[in-house]
């Protein structure tokens, strides 16, 4: 059987806490790009990306509903304005934080 990481073509993504519903791209991805997420537990899956998301970015892990709270480092880092599907990009575009605005 083929290593996930030869399906995924060598791009990768990584969860950074077991709390966090995103990963984040350590590659640039293209829609339709497999990527191999990785869990801060050594845990491993793929996923397919459904739109284009540039390194460093975030994507959704599952499907998402609007006003859902999105999670980064184990810390909601904001809600989302819209909903997202797995695999989906998720930046300022479509998300909101008001963190250290109160």
């Amino acid at each position: 059987m083929m290593e996930l990481g030869k399906l995924a073509g060598g791009k990768k993504a990584l969860v950074i806490d077991q709390k966090d519903n995103v990963a984040v791209a350590l590659t640039d991805l293209n829609s339709g790009d497999k990527c191999l997420v990785v869990e801060d537990s050594g845990k491993q899956f793929e996923i397919t990306v459904t739109e284009q998301i540039p390194f460093g970015h975030k994507f959704a892990l599952n499907n998402m509903k609007k006003s859902e709270p999105v999670f980064k480092y184990g810390e909601e880092i904001g809600v989302l304005k819209e909903a997202i599907s797995k695999g989906g990009w998720i930046h300022s575009h479509n998300m909101s934080c008001d963190r250290g605005m109160k």
